[in-house]
């Protein structure tokens, strides 16, 4: 075993033992080492002490545990191992940026995925996001099929065939769509560009109400809104606990950036 599976197997058990009190002797144990040299270990390769890894993912966790139902902070502060309320709430609104007391539907929150370890990528973030709730949307558009492995390079130019075909008729375009064969949303199939306004001779898309995910990319480019996107599925998804909805997930431009949203439950 390698030392990056090994890490894996301590971000596993942290996750795990969130709601717990964790032992550094426990994790050393899991390394075949000491707990000074976990400690070392872990900072050398993530940047980040335990205990800070630690303090960010029970923050992301106490983040959901506020939007998804009522709570005390009191309880969600005993929950998560502080020894006080005034304490988690004073680590909480560092973190996230806004008081635990205020956490509404509409609020911005921030999520501390769990690190994961390979031989070759080490990737984790704070990934920014937002919830919001949107009325049954009616768009009118154009799409082209698509796969995982082109969907890259066929979207960004069927946007800009499409943008440069329709511009001086319809205007810019309003949304982006992403469309999957499957329930888990491993799987793409098409890409859509869709317009608000009715136009004859486009088909029409009925977008569900819904409560969607937002992540602010501040552009229009494709290149970071496929950032924002692989950040989301590979960072932020595994260690989250919002469940997706199986219908297409979009792209809102306006005002020279573009609005991410994934559909949630």
């Amino acid at each position: 075993m390698n030392i990056y599976q090994t890490l894996n197997q301590i971000t596993e058990y942290i996750e795990e033992h969130l709601e717990e009190k964790i032992l550094y002797n426990d994790l050393a144990k899991i390394m075949g080492v000491n707990a000074s040299t976990m400690k070392k270990v872990f900072v050398l390769l993530t940047n980040l002490s335990v205990s800070e890894y630690i303090r960010k993912r029970r923050l992301s966790q106490a983040g959901f545990d506020f939007y998804s139902k009522k709570t005390k902070v009191i309880d969600v502060a005993i929950k998560y191992q502080y020894e006080s309320a005034t304490s988690f709430s004073r680590a909480f609104t560092s973190f996230h940026g806004i008081k635990p007391s205020k956490v509404d539907k509409n609020s911005q929150l921030k999520h501390f995925p769990r690190i994961s370890f390979n031989e070759e990528i080490l990737m984790f973030k704070d990934i920014e996001y937002s919830i919001v709730t949107l009325d049954e949307l009616v768009l009118y558009g154009k799409g082209i099929s698509v796969n995982n492995d082109n969907i890259g390079m066929i979207a960004p130019k069927f946007f800009n065939d499409m943008e440069n075909k329709y511009l001086d008729l319809y205007g810019n375009i309003d949304y982006g769509m992403v469309t999957y064969s499957d329930s888990n949303r491993l799987k793409c199939d098409g890409y859509y560009i869709l317009y608000t306004k009715l136009i004859d001779c486009f088909s029409k898309f009925v977008i569900p109400a819904s409560q969607w995910l937002v992540f602010h990319v501040d552009s229009k480019k494709a290149c970071d809104i496929q950032r924002v996107s692989k950040q989301f599925y590979y960072e932020f998804l595994p260690s989250c606990k919002y469940k997706l909805r199986h219908i297409p997930e979009l792209e809102y431009y306006h005002d020279g950036i573009t609005d991410f949203l994934v559909p949630i439950c």
